[in-house]
């Protein structure tokens, strides 16, 4: 039996609760509703949590299956032959209500050697922020292993992080080490490696939702946390109807795409698949002969496979990623 023609792909969500989580995925990004959804995994391949097709011919099917049956038709010649049947990255969109723990993760050679996975690089781009909502982002002021140690054993860890006021629209490269924490108020997109780990260093001492505190990760994160001073927030300057860089990693390559016109794209990146992340409008992509509409929350997947298609734009704006 012939396999079907791969097309334009969305995926289900699944939503997370999280004590921090509140309810703008359903209100603003139209997930369902739910009580404290912290989270929405757009596409997944990470273990327990692998995404299923949501439209179409392999409505049902995982990832996983998909590209263990298509190959580099789905994720692209390049992709394939550096991940095999493992899905590299991880999108979320995430509602923070509270703040959410003060936290790093690890690079990769780290991670391999401790948990047998990828390290987490990932980058977030901000849909909403209310008034005075804030980001932690790393330290404000110099701090080394030894003079952390002692912040962290007279429990003064909240005086050394430095706090930045957010606003919509904004970008940040989150790199292996940062100390961060999205905080109240902030809902964002999240691109990043296919990864859970997470080293946990504070948490406002605040109990989980079953009423016990959250493991602490104090010893592991002390090799993993990047003293030496960054700056995260990614600098551009906005574009109609062409691409606007935010990000190129080793991991992932992140564009901005706000079209207030119809968009065609032919032979771009085709050794890699292609996602979209819609945070703003409503859009219709058409590809061999198949047509997927998606709107301010929802995100799709274009086969490598489908090198030529088109986006016919009701003031979308997107987030548009490949794997380099």
């Amino acid at each position: 039996m012939d396999k079907p023609t791969l097309y334009p792909l969305k995926f289900v969500p699944e939503l997370k609760q999280k004590v921090w989580g509140g309810s703008k995925l359903h209100s603003l990004l139209n997930k369902k509703e739910g009580n404290a959804i912290g989270e929405s995994w757009e596409l997944s391949g990470v273990e327990g949590t692998i995404s299923k097709v949501a439209n179409g011919a392999l409505k049902g099917k995982k990832i996983t299956q998909l590209i263990q049956e298509y190959n580099a038709a789905i994720v692209g010649e390049r992709v394939y032959a550096k991940y095999k049947d493992t899905f590299p990255l991880l999108f979320k969109f995430i509602d923070a209500h509270q703040d959410l723990s003060v936290q790093l993760h690890p690079n990769d050679t780290l991670a391999q050697q401790r948990h047998n996975t990828f390290g987490k690089t990932e980058m977030w781009y901000v849909l909403q922020a209310e008034e005075n909502a804030q980001l932690i982002l790393g330290f404000n002021k110099k701090l080394n292993k030894d003079r952390y140690s002692e912040i962290v054993q007279t429990n003064t860890i909240t005086s050394v992080l430095n706090s930045e006021r957010v606003s919509k629209d904004e970008a940040y490269f989150i790199a292996p080490g940062l100390v961060h924490a999205i905080g109240a108020g902030v809902l964002l997109a999240e691109i990043q490696q296919t990864s859970d780990i997470t080293y946990r260093i504070y948490d406002w001492d605040r109990p989980d939702t079953d009423g016990t505190l959250r493991e602490l990760h104090t010893k592991d994160a002390l090799d993993a946390i990047q003293f030496t001073a960054t700056n995260p927030k990614i600098p551009y300057t906005n574009s109609l109807d062409k691409r606007v860089q935010l990000v190129s990693c080793p991991y992932f390559v992140t564009h901005k795409l706000q079209l207030s016109k119809d968009f065609s794209i032919k032979n771009f990146q085709n050794e890699s698949c292609k996602v979209y992340m819609c945070t703003e409008g409503k859009a219709m992509f058409t590809a061999k002969n198949s047509s997927v509409t998606i709107q301010k929350g929802e995100t799709i997947l274009l086969p490598a496979s489908c090198t030529h298609y088109q986006i016919k734009t009701e003031n979308a704006t997107f987030l548009e990623v490949y794997i380099p």
